[in-house]
This record gives C-alpha cells, sequence and structure tokens, in this order.
C-alpha cells in the first residue's frame, strides 16, 4: 500500500510554522506531489487556513483544541482530504502553544494508522530571538515561567530544531543560539533556514520528506504545568468586514493596525506571543494581504501584500498574548475603532468573535515508549 507522508511542524507562538508550511507545500507541489494542509487552534477563524487557501492548496481546519485533544478530528481530516485530493503529503500546523505530540499524536497516528501514513519526526521550529532569550543566552521581555516551561518541552521532544529567521540575527548571535541548543539538547538534529528570504530550506525539507519516526523522544511532563502555562495565555480570534466610500491601502492598513495593537498590548502590560491578521477584498479569497507581529519590541512584518487597493473587506485577526482575554477584546475593538473608523473612515462590523484562555490539555491518548 501507498502510504502519505504526515508531517507535523511544531513550534512556539510566532516561530514562524505558517510561512515554513506555505514554502514547504509549494516546494512539494513543484515536485509534483499533492499537498493537504491541516490547521489547527483552540479557537475558528483562522488566518493559517484563510492563507492556506490564498495559496490554492486544499486545507482543513480543526478548532476548539490542540491535535491531541482533537487526535480522531484529525485523522478525519485527512480522511476528507484523501476523499477529495488524495494528498501524497500532509503538513500538519499544531497550536504553536502545544507540547507532548509525540506521545499523544504522532507515536498513536504511526502506532493505529501506520497502514495509512508514514509519520516523519517531528520538527520544531524557533524564533532565533525568543529562543536567545527563553534560553537566558539573551536579555529582553520574557514569559512567566510556566510559559516557558512550555517552550522549552517542546524543543525536548524534537527531533528536529530547525531555527527559522536566521535573517534577523548576526552570524554570532546565530553561533552562539546553536551551541546553546546544542548543549541542552543533544539528541535532536539543528537545522538553520529562512524562510522568509527562502533561504537554506531544501536540506530541512528534503530529511523530513525522506525520514520516517524511528527515535521518538518522549517526555516527562507535568501536565499540571503545562495547563497553567497555557492557562496564563489570553486568545482572541475575531473576524471583522469593512469597507468606504475611498479606496485605501490595504497593506497599509494592515500595518497600521497591528502597530496600534502592539502599542496598546504594551501599554495594557501585557507580552505579544502571536499577533497575525489577514485582509481580503469581499468575495475575493485568494487576494490577500498579511501581517505578523512575534515580540513586543518588534516591528509589524507584512508577509503577503494585497495587489490593488481595497473598497471593502474581511479583516481576520488573531491574537495570543500573556493578558487577560478581556482586556485583550478591548484593546483589539478600541485599535479597530481608532485604525478604521478614526482614522481612514471606514464602516466596519465585527461578524465573528471569541476570547478565552484555553482549557487543560486533555489528550485523547498518550501513548508510553515501548519497552
Amino acid at each position: 500500500m501507498n502510504r502519505a507522508r504526515y508531517i507535523m511542524i511544531g513550534g512556539f507562538l510566532g516561530a514562524g510554522k505558517t510561512t515554513t508550511i506555505g514554502k514547504f507545500a509549494h516546494w512539494l507541489t513543484a515536485k509534483g506531489l499533492k499537498v493537504g494542509l491541516i490547521t489547527n487552534d483552540q479557537g475558528s477563524g483562522l488566518v493559517d487556513s484563510a492563507l492556506g487557501r490564498a495559496g490554492r492548496f486544499s486545507v482543513e481546519e480543526i478548532p476548539g483544541g490542540c491535535f491531541c485533544c482533537r487526535f480522531d478530528s484529525l485523522t478525519e481530516a485527512a480522511g476528507r482530504l484523501t476523499d477529495a485530493t488524495k494528498p501524497d503529503v500532509f503538513l500538519a500546523e499544531p497550536v504553536g502553544s502545544c507540547t507532548d505530540l509525540v506521545a499523544t499524536v504522532s507515536y498513536p497516528l504511526q502506532q493505529i494508522y501506520g497502514d495509512h501514513y508514514c509519520v516523519a519526526p517531528l520538527s520544531v521550529l524557533v524564533d532565533p530571538i525568543r529562543a536567545m532569550r527563553v534560553l537566558g543566552l539573551e536579555t529582553g521581555k520574557k514569559f512567566s515561567k510556566n510559559v516557558h516551561y512550555i517552550y522549552r518541552k517542546q524543543l525536548e521532544e524534537a527531533e528536529n530544531i530547525v531555527i527559522n529567521k536566521i535573517d534577523l540575527v548576526s552570524a554570532e548571535q546565530l553561533a552562539l543560539l546553536r551551541k546553546g541548543l546544542s548543549e541542552r539538547f543533544p539528541e535532536a538534529r539543528i537545522f538553520e533556514q529562512s524562510a522568509r528570504e527562502e533561504t537554506h530550506l531544501e536540506e530541512w525539507f528534503q530529511s523530513v520528506l525522506e525520514s520516517e519516526m524511528k527515535d521518538p523522544h518522549f517526555l516527562d511532563i507535568d501536565y499540571q504545568r503545562y495547563g497553567e502555562g497555557e492557562a496564563l495565555l489570553g486568545w482572541l480570534n475575531c473576524a471583522v468586514e469593512l469597507e468606504g466610500d475611498e479606496e485605501v491601502d490595504g497593506n497599509d492598513l494592515l500595518a497600521e493596525l497591528a502597530e496600534e495593537l502592539r502599542t496598546a498590548i504594551s501599554d495594557a502590560g501585557g507580552t505579544v506571543a502571536h499577533l497575525k491578521m489577514t485582509l481580503t477584498p469581499l468575495g475575493d479569497p485568494y487576494e490577500i494581504g498579511a501581517v505578523n507581529l512575534t515580540r513586543d519590541d518588534g516591528k509589524p512584518e507584512l508577509s503577503h501584500h494585497l495587489l490593488e487597493p481595497i473598497l471593502d473587506g474581511e479583516i481576520l485577526l488573531n491574537m495570543r498574548v500573556e493578558m487577560a482575554p478581556d482586556a485583550l477584546e478591548d484593546v483589539a475593538q478600541k485599535a479597530l475603532r481608532n485604525v478604521l473608523t478614526a482614522k481612514h473612515a471606514l464602516a466596519f462590523r465585527t461578524t465573528h468573535a471569541e476570547h478565552f484562555r484555553p482549557g487543560m490539555p486533555m489528550p485523547t491518548h498518550r501513548m508510553s515508549p515501548p519497552a
């Protein structure tokens, strides 16, 4: 039986997973392989799904919990993609605040559905600046200790650690980070790349395409501490429709709104894990602009650009911030009013909104390593 390859790409919020997966999907397509994307979040209305569909890939979205807690939904999503397009490769992106994915997702998938899927080793992406701060190699604003606990556990279970965004750091910083990761996680294979700049991608792409999980890293993990770490993060997903009497530059609009949100979150004492937002003209999901913010002291960066000014559109906003969810909702609505209405005279209405803290993770399966 020809088995589809299942490649899960983890990493903390803001590591560049979605951008990397998009580049990987195009690379696979160029090789003549069919690709199916599986996105995942604690809520619904995902920027990741919108970006995948804008790239004209088949996408299944699993909301309401991580793959570990929605394992049956994961296999059902893969089945729907198989029925629709028969992908050769599934690229799956778990929630960025989740860990223990080997014992709860990769290994159960291999053991229960091994006749259908060839499961690749788990890869975990890292943002080099955040990684250096978490590992104590560089100073800067940090998350709470239990959030850092999740971050380190993600690295501990990785067979492949992928240092992404290497264009953001010097050669000296990169060497320091690589040394720090090698010393702390000696069993992992380390890659260096920049998905945004499309540099040094192929070595890792080829490796995970050709390899199968044979030496999984099972975690000794404190689920109480893990759950408390996730619960420190406020989650907000919302969708907003806007329209105006005159055309506006949608790319500038996204950048202004992201900067307004960054300032407001910082003023309120929050710590940004990841803020991402898309803007599409109404009725045209393939024309898309997208902006990302991954640190309080960073600048919003456009990853996708709208080609023409717009009269109307839909904004999808996903924010993960160490901050109370109610306060995060207030920040979002105020920023939307300040930028869309006050600055650009745009009318807008919120069509979907949810804000919450993730619940305690309760995996469908948690398998132990073989004796």
